[in-house]
């Protein structure tokens, strides 16, 4: 089918007006529709104005990252291979559906409390991380993380949702349902921080927990992880809409007031990303 009496011209700048998931749609409506979703003119504008410093900051560039195919083949390449950039510290991707701007911050960029400290954190290489260096927890009772990120590399006018990714070990404590819930929360330095309680495990060594916990839980917003498609657990620390380019996105993961002993959590890093987009194995 082809609808008449429509330049690909126009189409080309209609269909840039939309979204790269609408993109996709509409080009099964009609032959001429196709060829203009396919075209430089649409893909460019779904690229961030940024793509090519972005692409010059990768740990492993090569011009072949420049001589793509198309901006199509670009943008997917962007969205299914997160490239690592500025020496390591973030991992940089795109989303497939909206286009906006993703990251992780590598746990070596992260603030770990005594992360340098071999009596409390290790650290080591895993094959499954997208980072060199995982931080792993040996013990300790004061638990603070916190991560930050300019908002100018972010999407602006866009809602982002932050998450600690992370896996247990098979001989974890301190984190199961038996424990208090940890504080965790995300804010700019222009705005106020979001707090609310988070769990990294949803089980329980205590069947008498399952009597008290929904009355704990009434009074605050409780987050619990979900396993990820990649294998490894996420659990949201927050959604704040990002309007400018100025300031810091700041993350934290704390648990400093009941102060129980913790061993056995594994950190590949704090990702920011669209809110909304699915990341979770289900």
């Amino acid at each position: 089918m082809e609808i008449p009496f429509t330049p690909e011209g126009c189409i080309s700048t209609i269909l840039s007006l939309t979204s790269p998931e609408d993109a996709i749609r509409l080009s099964l409506v009609a032959s001429n529709f196709r060829s203009a979703a396919d075209s430089d003119a649409v893909w460019e504008k779904f690229l961030p104005s940024d793509y090519e410093d972005l692409i010059s900051r990768a740990v492993d560039f090569s011009s072949s990252w420049l001589n793509f195919e198309s901006k199509k083949d670009l943008y997917f390449r962007l969205c299914d291979s997160p490239l690592l950039i500025d020496d390591g510290q973030l991992s940089f991707w795109l989303d497939k559906q909206t286009g906006k701007k993703c990251y992780m911050i590598a746990p070596r960029a992260l603030h770990i409390s005594w992360g340098d400290t071999p009596e409390y954190w290790k650290w080591i290489s895993v094959p499954e991380s997208r980072f060199p260096e995982v931080a792993v927890l040996l013990s300790v009772c004061w638990l603070e993380i916190r991560g930050r990120i300019k908002c100018s590399f972010l999407s602006p006018n866009t809602t982002y949702a932050a998450f600690l990714v992370f896996k247990l070990e098979d001989e974890h404590y301190g984190f199961t349902l038996d424990y208090e819930a940890m504080d965790v929360s995300v804010g700019t330095n222009a705005s106020t921080s979001q707090t609310r309680g988070a769990y990294l495990s949803r089980e329980t060594r205590n069947q008498q927990y399952r009597k008290r916990k929904p009355l704990e839980d009434m009074n605050q917003k409780i987050e619990y992880p979900n396993k990820r498609s990649d294998g490894w657990f996420e659990v949201e620390l927050g959604e704040i809409f990002i309007e400018r380019d100025d300031g810091d996105l700041e993350m934290s993961v704390l648990e400093t007031k009941r102060l129980y002993w913790k061993s056995g959590l594994i950190v590949q890093g704090i990702e920011e990303e669209n809110f909304g987009a699915p990341d979770e194995e289900n």
